[in-house]
């Protein structure tokens, strides 16, 4: 089983010899870590089941004023395009002859998010509260350039999944009630997960915080993959046993308390935790909650990865 077969099992909730693991690691975590890498590369000595990519994409480029403020604006919104094509192809087709590796492209603030890049934090729900044809009408916008970024890039036959990146959540709760995310945000993800689906991609989600609320909801608009299931915001237990039949989870080892705060034996035992409980007949691929910051003690980045290592049957 090549380690792309390995992780597509995990996601299709099949068995598999161990359970894939992919773990994220800021820079700063990175130049602790480095020391020991023995001149190895990052991807080298971290050694994931998953490759990730950043695809071309386009960014807000010199907004006028009047986005930063209220009412909405009435200047129309300016964009540039990011990156380079024939890089990320060549990249592409590199990675996927050097490697039997998992290539997933990753595009974070797809959506949500992007919004709120245009028009600042509190401007952006209010939008959504008190001018809804306007919140309504930009974020048709940015998916309608989505739609056409995604083409670009989809047909290549050496990607096996795409991750789409918008936060939903505080730690409490969903930052909009329920229903305005149906009426908002669910149309214009279910645009994209049929577009990626539609070639042939897994759909990998990353929202943080506390969204149970709208979980059913993204099952039946097809997620495969979910992340971060943070510990703190969820009862990842209970996620597991609610929804994990249907849905493949990424993450959920605690990046607040007991990745900084514990021993290493403590990082150990509730890695396997984890583990065992998120892989119970498939569907986990293993990592903590978020990327791995310099706040982790040395050791236990390292009692992290050597549990992820372990050979365990599930």
């Amino acid at each position: 089983m090549t380690r792309c077969e390995l992780v597509k099992a995990a996601i299709e909730h099949r068995q598999t010899p161990r359970v894939p693991y992919c773990i994220d690691f800021c820079t700063d975590a990175w130049e602790l870590l480095e020391p020991l890498a023995g001149g190895n590369s990052q991807e080298e000595f971290i050694d994931n089941d998953v490759m990730s990519f950043s695809p071309p994409w386009w960014n807000w480029h010199e907004l006028a004023a009047d986005w930063s403020g209220h009412p909405p604006p009435r200047s129309r919104p300016t964009v540039i395009g990011t990156g380079d094509y024939p890089a990320f192809v060549d990249g592409i087709k590199a990675a996927r002859d050097r490697s039997d590796k998992y290539l997933l492209v990753r595009i974070y603030g797809s959506h949500f998010e992007k919004a709120y890049f245009a028009r600042g934090f509190l401007n952006c729900l209010a939008d959504m509260a008190g001018e809804p044809a306007f919140a309504r009408k930009l974020l048709n916008t940015i998916i309608d350039k989505n739609m056409v970024m995604l083409e670009n890039f989809l047909a290549l036959p050496e990607i096996d999944g795409v991750l789409l990146g918008s936060d939903w959540g505080s730690q409490a709760s969903l930052l909009m009630s329920p229903d305005v995310w149906q009426e908002m945000i669910l149309p214009g993800e279910q645009k994209e997960y049929d577009l990626i689906h539609a070639y042939g991609k897994h759909v990998w989600v990353h929202s943080c915080g506390n969204i149970e609320a709208v979980i059913p909801s993204l099952i039946e608009m097809g997620i495969d993959v979910l992340n971060p299931v943070q510990p703190e915001a969820m009862d990842i237990r209970k996620l597991k046993a609610d929804y994990g039949e249907r849905l493949a989870f990424w993450g959920g080892i605690s990046t607040q308390k007991t990745l900084p705060y514990g021993t290493p034996d403590e990082v150990r035992a509730e890695t396997r935790t984890v583990r065992d409980m998120m892989s119970a007949n498939g569907g986990y691929i293993l990592s903590p909650a978020q990327s791995i910051q310099s706040d982790v003690p040395l050791e236990n980045m390292l009692a992290l990865l050597e549990t992820a290592r372990e050979r365990t049957t599930v």
